[in-house]
């Protein structure tokens, strides 16, 4: 059976020939794809067969740390021992062997990277302490294209997923963001070669996505789309910018491909690993996507397959990461009115494995029979999700979210329902507006911590009780049209409030904005498999259970 197409990026050595090189750069090329576990298997195969090879013990060190996906703090602590065990000693043989200058520098380097101690508990350090030796071997050898990778990852993995300051748009305080970039661009700008480097274009783009720029790196996710054609991760890594933009056709298409090369990696080494956490992200992408274009059927494909990527033997090897994404479906069929088909969905039978996937229901539940006027059995369920919620485990996460914030959103969203179908109009809305807040108060994810942008409900429930004013700032906001929200919280072009925007244009008798907004809305209701009545289907009690 032929190996994976990984492209034909790779790094060069001069006594290196036949299987080991290609082996390494497999391993390499892995490495930037963040599948740490398969780089780790590449190189080890280039050890069997060149076993005084120096760059494949320091690249297996090197992917025994932790990466901008997997911080010290999620190694578990036997897993943390031998990790800095065999990194040292990998190490310890690489400088005992014949090398190159720039090999000796990084083999140097990355000694910094790793305490002898497992039982710290801040890594911080450790982290700065890297990227600081890193920086004069960039500045010795700046035109090695993987010195430069490194470097720009050593900078970002000090403060990874905080490298900006969302809301004043500037890199934030403390972090390495400006001397990444710098780095990163000047490589663009001057080596043509680096437009064919996956990891300077995979990183560009962890960079730049929460800037008040990310279309900045438009041109660089397009071109590592096809660079490494079975790498899932790299296939999907241009959608983080795709959605900021508005692209969401591109974020479906996208993250289906990729979930497609994904599903051969699974054939290969299972789902008991962490690469797992890239192949859901990809289900999890087309399914947000998906709801933003109007195509349930694209949707239900998404969190169908998540299902699927998750059974119980995946979901009991890592709990704290996999399980809340086992219920998107509920999201769907909320974000499409499907109020029957939620109340038809079956408890978890394991509570405590599913604690996260039974609250959920309990809101989703809450929400159906509050928009089907069976007002009383909501209010038992809305008791029943409270119950739920307080037994979630604190180390449940939604990516970088834990799982007890974003359901605080889905609490404040299922009371605001709750009080507007109960006739507490001005109760409802409060709740709805508390919603919006905690919403736009969760950590940067992409996709974000919260499925469905909680001013779809507040613009649509604003619109039903003819408070059209604060409806259109709104819409306003969640389009990005003003400066309301930082960059990483609009969703541009969307076709939910592209409707609620132009209807109130249209109400008002705007002739001039309104005509733009409804070639916008025209464009995204095109594509659209469902027609858009509202920014939400809590507007009216219109109930479909096809799916």
């Amino acid at each position: 059976m032929a190996y994976f197409d990984l492209g034909s990026f790779g790094r060069r050595f001069q006594n290196t020939a036949g299987e080991a090189q290609t082996w390494f750069d497999r391993g390499l090329v892995w490495q930037y794809g963040f599948n740490h576990e398969e780089a780790i298997a590449c190189y080890e195969r280039v050890l069997d067969f060149d076993p005084r090879h120096v760059m494949a013990r320091w690249a297996i060190a090197h992917c025994l740390g932790p990466n901008y996906n997997k911080l010290w703090e999620f190694f578990e602590p036997d897993e943390k021992a031998a990790a800095l065990a065999r990194a040292h000693g990998l190490l310890a043989e690489a400088r005992d062997l014949p090398a190159s200058d720039v090999e000796r520098a990084l083999v140097d380097a990355l000694s910094a990277r790793f305490p002898t101690d497992p039982e710290i508990e801040d890594y911080g350090p450790w982290n700065d302490g890297f990227a600081e030796v890193m920086r004069p071997v960039y500045q010795r050898f700046p035109d090695d294209l993987d010195v430069t990778a490194i470097f720009v990852e050593a900078l970002m993995n000090r403060t990874p997923w905080a490298l900006w300051d969302t809301r004043l748009g500037q890199p934030a305080e403390g972090a390495s963001t400006e001397e990444a970039r710098a780095a990163l661009e000047r490589a663009f700008a001057e080596i043509p070669a680096a437009w064919d480097h996956p990891g300077l274009l995979h990183f560009y783009i962890h960079l730049m996505e929460m800037s008040p720029t990310p279309e900045k790196a438009l041109p660089h996710g397009d071109r590592l789309i096809g660079l490494v054609p079975d790498s899932g991760h790299l296939v999907h890594m241009a959608s983080h910018i795709d959605v900021l933009c508005g692209d969401y056709h591109n974020v479906v298409a996208r993250n289906r491909a990729a979930a497609r090369v994904d599903r051969a990696y699974f054939k290969h080494a299972g789902g008991e690993n962490f690469y797992t956490v890239y192949r859901i992200h990809n289900l999890h992408f087309q399914i947000y996507g998906a709801m933003f274009l109007g195509r349930p059927s694209d949707a239900f494909e998404g969190a169908q397959a998540l299902v699927e990527t998750l059974p119980e033997p995946v979901v009991r090897y890592l709990p704290e990461l996999f399980e809340a994404f086992v219920p998107m479906r509920l999201h769907v069929l909320i974000r499409f009115g499907r109020w029957s088909c939620i109340l038809k969905e079956a408890f978890p039978e394991d509570a405590d494995l599913y604690s996260f996937s039974t609250a959920l229901l309990h809101y989703a539940r809450t929400v159906a029979l509050a928009n089907l006027g069976r007002l009383a059995e909501a209010e038992e369920s809305a008791a029943l999700f409270a119950q739920a919620r307080d037994a979630v485990q604190p180390e449940r996460m939604m990516f970088n979210n834990p799982c007890s914030d974003v359901l605080k959103v889905a609490e404040a969203m299922m009371l605001g329902e709750l009080h507007y179908k109960s006739g507490r109009t001005a109760e409802g809305l409060d709740h709805l507006r508390r919603a919006v807040s905690l919403d736009d108060n969760l950590l940067y994810d992409e996709p974000w911590g919260w499925m469905q942008p909680t001013r779809h409900a507040l613009g649509a429930l604003l619109m039903d009780a003819g408070q059209f004013e604060e409806a259109e700032a709104v819409y306003r906001a969640d389009l990005g049209l003003d400066d309301t929200l930082p960059r990483p919280c609009r969703h541009p072009r969307n076709v939910w409030s592209l409707h609620g925007l132009s209807e109130c244009l249209s109400r008002r008798g705007d002739t001039v904005e309104g005509v733009h907004v409804r070639q916008l809305l025209d464009q995204a209701v095109a594509r659209a498999e469902v027609p858009i009545t509202a920014s939400c289907a809590c507007r009216s009690a219109v109930s479909c259970c096809s799916s």
